[in-house]
């Protein structure tokens, strides 16, 4: 057995040897209050990435005259640098820490905002969709190292609570990133008397340096934070192992059914949450006769309900498995989008809202559960949870196809699909939960 397999990440060399039950427990130690609410902070960078960039999918239709497929190639090159840059940032936590990765990350996540105005000025959309990808490439990074870094700054037995807890402020980005994109953007870019986006070949430059502005603020903000990581003393929690041991631990990867099914429902998960958000600007103004302006609120209202849920979440698991929560969350968003599909209306928007609040959890619980008890395996294994965000660059574009063809409110039977695989692998995750206990 590779030696590596005997080294504890949750083990940091500043614990006490004495780790009483009262601070072995807690979901944030003390003295890593401050090292935590930086990486924390880190969850809420990214997501407000994320949604300026959901709704920019009938931005960029618009600008561009493209089809809803078309147009989708930008989710598609967002996440598809989340896959391509998951390893390197596994290997950089390996070969240096998770420091090291979160820095690099951040940098690259800045460095593409800022290559979004060389775009603007060349008013390519292939420059646009390359910008997008070095920026998701930071997030890559930036991600595969904070999400495990945040499990290992306290207890196992606490590690998916505190992932959660700190998976609680991505939400408060996300509601953000909305308000930037309908107060900076979507509320500056010319619209027909219908209050529709009506954007002339003229104006297309006006409307391009609407839409980069909020990134280039992002990007100085964004700045500041890489420093005050860099000067901060952070936990030994990610000390140096300079050998990758990439072959072996791939192989026990692969052995294992739970991270594997783990990383099946990953991809089903952050395809569907992004498809669920991009596709609601589409679907609600059809079911409501509303503006892209109007629609924007009630995805706000979605996005509150999201984090609101999420904090929920994080208390129930003092009482309930996470799996338990899991397969309760895939049920009810299950329930949603039938709902969404067959009966549309107010019933329809308030039920495709409703999903954004029992899906909260999915992304850090399918995480958490995924990467448990794999000891030094947990870093390479993170990338792998990483690389399912891909699932956001194939099922967007995939729902996208379906809008075009067979429309919006059918379009939805393609995260419902996503949700019963989610759901089957909460009941597999409890088993494995179980089966754990048993052989403890």
């Amino acid at each position: 057995m590779d030696t590596q397999d005997s080294v504890n990440p949750f083990e940091t060399s500043d614990a006490t040897p004495e780790h009483d039950t009262e601070t072995h427990h807690r979901v944030v130690p003390h003295g890593k209050v401050w090292p935590f609410a930086l990486l924390a902070s880190c969850f809420l960078w990214w997501a407000i990435a994320n949604n300026l960039t959901d709704p920019l999918v009938k931005v960029f239709k618009e600008i561009f005259g493209m089809s809803t497929f078309g147009a989708s190639a930008i989710q598609f090159a967002f996440y598809f640098g989340y896959f391509c840059m998951a390893i390197p940032g596994a290997i950089i936590a390996r070969v240096f820490s998770y420091k090291t990765g979160v820095l690099v990350g951040l940098g690259c996540y800045a460095l593409g905002c800022f290559m979004l105005y060389p775009a603007m000025l060349a008013q390519q959309f292939f420059l646009f969709c390359f910008a997008y990808y070095v920026l998701a490439s930071g997030l890559g990074i930036l991600e595969t190292n904070a999400n495990p870094y945040v499990m290992v700054l306290g207890s196992q037995e606490s590690a998916t609570r505190r992932l959660n807890f700190a998976q609680a402020f991505n939400p408060i980005g996300a509601v953000i990133g909305i308000l930037m994109c309908r107060n900076m953007i979507m509320a500056n870019l010319p619209k027909d008397s219908n209050n529709e986006l009506s954007i002339p070949p003229g104006e297309a430059d006006a409307a391009l340096n609407t839409v980069i502005y909020p990134y280039l603020s992002v990007a100085a903000i964004l700045a500041v934070v890489w420093v005050l990581i860099l000067i901060s003393k952070m936990p030994k929690a990610s000390d140096r192992d300079s050998h990758v041991h990439f072959g072996e631990t791939i192989d026990r990867l692969m052995s294992n059914g739970n991270y594997l099914f783990s990383v099946i429902a990953q991809f089903c998960y952050v395809g569907t949450q992004i498809s669920v958000w991009t596709y609601t600007n589409f679907y609600i103004p059809e079911q409501l006769n509303v503006s892209q302006e109007e629609a924007l609120v009630w995805h706000t209202w979605a996005l509150v309900l999201f984090g609101c849920t999420r904090w929920i979440y994080t208390g129930l698991m003092k009482f309930f498995r996470p799996s338990t929560l899991l397969m309760f969350a895939a049920a009810m968003c299950c329930i949603c989008l039938l709902t969404v599909i067959f009966v549309g209306g107010y019933a329809g928007v308030i039920a495709l809202v409703c999903v954004s609040g029992f899906m909260s959890l999915s992304f850090p619980t399918i995480f958490g559960l995924g990467c448990a008890n794999l000891g030094s395996d947990t870093k390479l294994a993170s990338s792998g949870q990483i690389m399912a965000i891909v699932g956001g660059a194939i099922i967007t574009p995939m729902q996208g196809w379906l809008v075009d063809h067979v429309g919006t409110s059918l379009s939805y039977l393609l995260p419902l699909l996503c949700f019963l695989v989610i759901g089957a692998y909460a009941v597999f995750g409890r088993q494995y939960e179980h089966s754990e206990q048993a052989s403890e």
